[in-house]
């Protein structure tokens, strides 16, 4: 499991975060507090508190865990 902190800016970094993680196979959860969502569920993002750093938590071990954080970076803190 690979686990990095991120910030959502804006509504289209919402959606650009959920268009990345749909094509990607592996499981992913973002926590904020106590509240745990699937990262691939817009709704379940937008219930989040966005205002502060979330954990995103990617539940795989393989290549495409890389290649996935490298395109995440632009919200990575």
């Amino acid at each position: 499991m690979k686990s990095v902190y991120i910030k959502l800016n804006e509504i289209n970094d919402v959606y650009a975060l959920v268009n990345t993680l749909v094509s990607y196979d592996g499981e992913v959860d973002l926590e904020s507090g106590r509240y745990k969502v699937d990262g691939k569920s817009l709704l379940g993002i937008f219930s989040l508190d966005l205002s502060k750093p979330i954990d995103l938590n990617i539940h795989a071990e393989d290549t495409n865990v890389d290649a996935v954080l490298e395109v995440l970076k632009p919200y990575m803190i």
